[in-house]
């Protein structure tokens, strides 16, 4: 955990499992991961503050990439339980699992901030590409249509927007579109890999990960790419950050 400038880090997990794809809860007070602490990966939720963690899924499988609800009451996840990895939704204590896709690789979920939709990537169609669908799993449509990978989608804080990461272009960038998938805008160039963005809580800059020089490190920018800055600058591997 780190201030937004990349001030004040400081190591939030101490233990010898992997603790990845941290995201916050709407209230702040909690953060739910994926650890692989009991030998499989499972997903976790923390006290923010008191660092206290508790486990929320026990299944054979991986259990990764947790996605709050708005009102935090319940959470997305990726599970390969059955099979193929898969979207689910449940209670945020972990009960109540419902799946909500079903055949191919489905990856990813996020919440609309309205409540009403949950963004993914899928590779149904042949390619990884954008889709959404209901919080219940009806009315799932393709977003993006390219001859590329389009992973990783996050709603801007007003439902209006959904950045991405996308290899269209033959390199690993961020772009953004408007949530009907039209009017796409690609926001870095670099020779690296920028993954992983998410939205600040105003809606006015964008965080994401990035390999461009030579090692994967955090960084910050402004919705329209401009003014970029790196946050992290450790030898180790930085990624999936989440304000």
């Amino acid at each position: 955990m780190m201030d937004s400038d990349g001030a004040l880090l400081f190591r939030r997990t101490a233990n010898s499992s992997f603790d990845g794809y941290p995201v916050w809860s709407p209230d702040g007070r909690q953060i739910a991961f994926h650890s692989d602490l009991t030998g499989n990966l499972e997903i976790w939720v923390m006290d923010a503050d008191s660092g206290g963690r508790i486990q929320i899924t026990a299944r054979p499988g991986a259990d990764t990439h947790p996605a709050w609800s708005p009102t935090g009451g319940k959470i997305a996840f990726v599970s390969d339980r059955d099979g193929d990895r898969q979207i689910y939704v449940m209670d945020s204590s972990g009960q109540f699992v419902t799946q909500l896709t079903f055949g191919s690789q489905n990856l990813h979920p996020n919440w609309s901030p309205d409540g009403l939709n949950i963004v993914f990537n899928s590779d149904r169609d042949g390619n990884q590409e954008i889709y959404m669908m209901d919080t219940d799993g009806e009315n799932q449509r393709r977003l993006t249509f390219d001859n590329g990978g389009d992973w990783t989608p996050q709603w801007s804080p007003n439902s209006r927007r959904i950045v991405f990461t996308s290899d269209r272009d033959g390199d690993w960038e961020i772009y953004v579109m408007d949530a009907d998938g039209e009017n796409t805008v690609r926001l870095t160039f670099s020779p690296g890999l920028d993954s992983h963005p998410t939205w600040s809580p105003d809606g006015e800059k964008i965080s994401f990960s990035s390999d461009r020089d030579g090692n994967s490190d955090i960084f910050r920018m402004d919705k329209d790419g401009s003014n970029l800055w790196q946050l992290t600058f450790d030898p180790a591997f930085d990624d999936a950050p989440d304000w």
